[in-house]
């Protein structure tokens, strides 16, 4: 399991390369998106809300994502803000590998702790049992940290709006704690 962000990185690192050449067998521009400016709903196994992405520049396949989220059992939001570079996919038209990072804060009321752990011997063969002792505060903490993302997103010729896949870890301070998860979503957004 540790191994995944690193496999992820070397990944994120070797994939611009691979279009990059596609995109030069192609001999067009690359980071075309076809849109400027898309709004929408993002959901995720981990938080899900609001996503508005801008292009930034011309042609240049650079793009500014925000998101306004909530966190699952959590009661609170979170705005992260994403810098991302978009790189076209081999010759399907509207179909975009993208990559970036950025940074999140929010704000989020109680939290569950292990408050005890004891350990229970039960059986004839000494079988040993660990029961945790879940506790929640109703304390307003708050959250900053580091955000990764890596995804690939389709436009759809026709309609006005844009289909995305994202892996997004992140990395979070809360109340002196710090973690490492992982967060994928799927988003739909309105284009302009």
């Amino acid at each position: 399991m540790k191994r995944i962000p690193f496999i992820l990185l070397i990944i994120l690192l070797a994939l611009p390369g691979f279009t990059a050449s596609a995109q030069s067998k192609k001999g067009s521009g690359g980071g075309s998106s076809g849109y400027n400016t898309g709004i929408g709903l993002r959901g995720g196994g981990y938080s899900s809300g609001l996503t508005v992405k801008h292009f930034v520049g011309s042609g240049k396949g650079v793009a500014i994502e925000g998101l306004l989220t909530t966190e699952y059992k959590a009661r609170g939001i979170r705005l992260t803000v994403l810098g991302e570079k978009h790189h076209g996919v081999a010759d399907v038209k509207g179909l975009q590998f993208y990559y970036g990072a950025g940074f999140h804060a929010g704000s989020y009321q109680g939290r569950y702790y292990f408050a005890d752990e004891r350990y229970y011997y039960k059986g004839r063969k000494g079988d040993r049992y660990l029961v945790r002792d879940y506790r929640f505060d109703e304390e307003t903490y708050v959250a900053f940290g580091a955000d990764l993302i890596l995804g690939l997103e389709y436009k759809l010729t026709d309609l006005p709006f844009v289909v995305a896949v994202d892996y997004k870890p992140f990395f979070d301070v809360f109340n002196g704690y710090t973690g490492f998860y992982n967060d994928a979503a799927v988003s739909l957004r309105f284009t302009f």
